[in-house]
């Protein structure tokens, strides 16, 4: 039974890999996700291109928003999107299923375009502009959204970088000439086009292969989490005095004086309310990310450089992927032909989860597998 890309489509795993592709599970999403921030610090003149590409787009999401010619058909059709289940990268847990960008993200979107940063693309304080900063003031825009987000905007070149390995190395009765929705997007028609790619097709639908140098199986290097945690580290960086005392006093006063120390969850909500009254702080926090860029690129080249391909199992701790492989290629080897012949997606990984199931045995390899599964997670 076929369960990785090289296997199902009868290529070797150094062709993939000298491709300078991640060889995905057909199973199973792994927990491997897009950062837009490896887009721009990359040396790589084309992925520099691409994060422009992606700024341009937001830019014009802006300038309609501050027109006032957005209505509620054009958010479905400029910012709801459907997630691209065929790179076969994300959290889901049964298949490659996801619920893409829905009404949550959009009016997200929306909002902090319109309102907290109208200045997106005009920034003084950063070295360049991200798409990561209009996610980071409101909870549950996570990484998965923003790399859906990214992956989306960035559907033309990935669909062309699989259509390239495709042609060269997989047999024409793998692939199949199929139109992709919501490709490119017209600046004149101000409409999103579709447009036919060669592609692998591996009898359902069509599949994605991904650049390992622009995925992280971390947090994107502009994070949420980080920015709140480290929160009380970012008015530091405030050349301004004045700006800087009122930043502190207005953060002190958030936390109040309560008869206890101050709980984690109080600094954050404190840290919130001060970036919302002083937004600026976001540009800031973004400005120490970029100087400490090169540490995101050493996680990309890491990656890329790190993660076992099939059969080949580094003896160094493993990360989540590469127990998510493990495990994956240990089921299909011990229990895959014998409960899961009839559905090859069946969501092994949901499986792991639950160390209740009936019929998975917790012992010898298996066992292993899913003790390793459970620990990295």
């Amino acid at each position: 039974m076929a369960t990785f890309f090289n296997e199902y489509f009868d290529v070797t795993t150094n062709q993939v890999d000298d491709y300078g592709a991640f060889n995905v599970s057909l199973i199973n999403d792994l927990p491997l996700f897009i950062d837009p921030f490896l887009l721009f610090n990359s040396p790589k003149a084309d992925y520099q291109q691409l994060h422009a590409d992606i700024l341009k787009y937001m830019m014009f999401l802006r300038d309609k928003i501050i027109a006032g010619s957005v209505n509620d058909d054009l958010v479905k059709s400029w910012f709801m999107f459907p997630e691209v289940k065929q790179n076969w990268l994300g959290f889901s847990l049964h298949g490659n299923g996801g619920s893409g960008l829905g009404k949550d993200f959009a009016e997200a979107l929306r909002v902090n375009l319109q309102s907290l940063f109208a200045d997106f693309g005009k920034e003084t304080i950063t070295t360049g502009s991200h798409i990561e900063k209009v996610c980071l003031v409101r909870s549950g825009v996570g990484r998965d959204m923003i790399s859906d987000f990214t992956t989306n905007l960035l559907k033309d070149f990935i669909c062309r970088y699989t259509e390239s390995y495709a042609i060269a190395h997989i047999d024409p009765s793998l692939r199949r000439k199929t139109p992709v929705n919501k490709a490119i997007f017209n600046y004149e028609t101000e409409s999103w086009e579709r447009r036919t790619y060669d592609l692998p097709w591996d009898g359902d639908d069509f599949v994605l292969l991904t650049p390992k140098d622009m995925l992280t199986r971390d947090e994107n290097w502009i994070n949420r989490t980080d920015m709140i945690r480290d929160f009380e580290s970012i008015p530091v960086a405030i050349p301004d005095a004045e700006l800087r005392g009122q930043v502190f006093n207005y953060f002190q006063n958030m936390l109040g004086k309560p008869r206890r120390p101050p709980t984690q969850k109080d600094k954050d909500e404190a840290a919130i309310r001060t970036i919302m009254t002083f937004p600026q702080l976001v540009d800031y926090y973004i400005k120490m990310k970029e100087a400490s860029g090169d540490e995101a690129r050493d996680i990309g080249e890491k990656l890329m450089n790190g993660l076992p391909r099939v059969g080949h199992y580094a003896k160094e701790p493993r990360s989540t992927v590469e127990c998510v492989i493990e495990s994956v290629k240990a089921l299909r080897e011990e229990h895959v032909t014998r409960h899961l012949t009839t559905d090859r997606r069946a969501g092994l990984v949901h499986l792991l989860l639950d160390e209740r199931v009936p019929g998975l045995p917790h012992h010898g390899n298996s066992a292993s597998s899913f003790d390793c599964f459970r620990q990295c997670l």
